[in-house]
């Protein structure tokens, strides 16, 4: 995965094959399978590359059908269903080996006055005041940090809150809500000031914390021999202009979780208390018996 901004930036410059057919590769690693979020952010970029620059997305609900091969490239095929005065409509199929392995519809809107109002955001700490996640492997071990480092150092994340008891991180347990979590997170570097390319950097971010909430009411960690996880489906709500590579705060919580599935949804707030986006997603996590 990205070691670096610019290898983040690398994942969303994508090959222009022809018209509304593109090709995205995949970052070095050591993961079976290619992360979602990185097929949800290039099939966004791909999407982008169809659409006039006075339109923004503001949803993108998306399937994983397959998992991805991350040792070869991902071709992305974007269908324009409709160009409209105000609204414009996407539709991306990410294929590899012949078969399609993610789909995704997008929505773009030309800017618009309206009505406005937004959820307050959560009292937390500072993103300087939380430990990072880095520093949280490290304190597992030297190798589980290692390998945080290796897949995951293009995204500063800390961890401001969790409904599991961590020393030196806010207690989130109460009744209405057993899973919680609130993390700050940030793109580990300045990017360039494209807001398509900060809205495609925030989705490949998006993905990565989310799923492990379904888990915290069971005492699971979502990288534990005894759960197989997989993404299902993404959505993202994009309400206002956002910069990945700023501090947003990810207020996460479960709902539910049944029958080898659990939901998950999070608000995305800045650090002025902004209401940037909301996100929403179902994922396996299939119980594993490690002795099996």
């Amino acid at each position: 995965m990205p070691e670096s901004v610019d290898d983040l930036l690398a994942i969303l410059d994508l090959e222009r094959i022809e018209d509304t057919l593109y090709r995205g590769d995949s970052p070095q690693t050591e993961r079976q399978r290619t992360f979602g979020g990185q097929v949800a952010a290039q099939a966004l970029a791909a999407s982008d590359h169809t659409v006039d620059d006075d339109f923004a997305v503001h949803s993108l609900h998306s399937y994983f059908l397959r998992p991805g091969d991350p040792t070869v490239p991902i071709v992305y095929d974007v269908d324009d269903l409709r160009d409209g005065r105000s609204f414009v409509t996407r539709r991306v199929a990410a294929r590899q080996h012949g078969k399609e392995i993610y789909f995704s519809t997008l929505n773009y809107q030309r800017e618009q006055d309206g009505w406005s109002h937004q959820d307050a955001m959560p009292q937390v700490p500072g993103p300087e005041e939380c430990p990072s996640l880095a520093d949280l492997m490290g304190a597992r071990s030297p190798e589980a940090a290692e390998a945080w480092a290796k897949e995951w150092s293009a995204l500063d994340m800390r961890l401001a809150g969790s409904s599991v008891s961590i020393p030196g991180v806010p207690d989130l347990q109460d009744d209405e809500h057993p899973g919680r979590q609130r993390m700050w997170i940030r793109v580990a570097g300045d990017l360039p000031d494209e807001p398509k390319l900060h809205r495609a950097a925030f989705t490949f971010a998006s993905d990565l914390s989310l799923l492990s909430v379904t888990l915290l009411p069971h005492g699971v960690s979502i990288g534990s021999r005894r759960v197989k996880p997989a993404s299902l489906d993404h959505s993202i709500w994009f309400h206002r202009p956002m910069r990945a590579d700023r501090w947003w705060l990810y207020d996460q919580v479960s709902p539910s979780a049944q029958g080898g599935r659990g939901l998950a949804i999070g608000r995305v707030f800045a650090e002025d208390g902004t209401l940037l986006a909301s996100v929403a997603q179902e994922g396996m996590i299939r119980r594993v018996d490690p002795a099996g």
